[in-house]
């Protein structure tokens, strides 16, 4: 069965492990989700990632949560652009997420990339999702 929103199933996957205090979580692997892997992973939301296969062949995300003091590092995650309704910002109007404390990720013309790294980049795109 396909999936109508794979980054939102993914994001789901990482808020359901921690609250159920998991080591890793394993989903779907794709282009799309390893770019916003690799942003959670610099700005030091997770552990890590890698890419493995399951039991019929197809490739997948073991993805290592990351916990501080036995209470997970993820305090808010959720989806802002989502495929009934895509939302958008020029580097400009990249939305500040707590301030600043928070990470806002963005797909650009130039890659999946934190919202800091955008404004610095001078480039808007589409807002994936928001971590704190």
């Amino acid at each position: 069965m396909s999936m109508s929103d794979p980054l939102g199933d993914m994001l789901t996957r990482i808020r359901n492990g921690q609250s159920a205090a998991l080591k890793q979580v394993g989903c779907p692997a794709s282009n799309l989700r390893g770019a916003v892997l690799a942003v959670l992973k610099a700005a030091g939301y997770i552990r890590g990632y890698q890419e493995s296969a399951d039991d019929r062949g197809h490739k997948q995300f073991i993805i290592d949560l990351k916990y501080s003091e036995g209470e997970p590092v993820i305090r808010e995650l959720h989806r802002v652009s989502k495929p009934g309704r895509r939302v958008y910002a020029s580097a400009t109007d990249i939305p500040r997420y707590y301030n600043g404390l928070g990470v806002t990720i963005v797909s650009t013309p130039r890659g999946v990339m934190a919202d800091q790294q955008a404004r610095e980049e001078n480039v808007g795109g589409e807002v994936l999702c928001q971590v704190f």
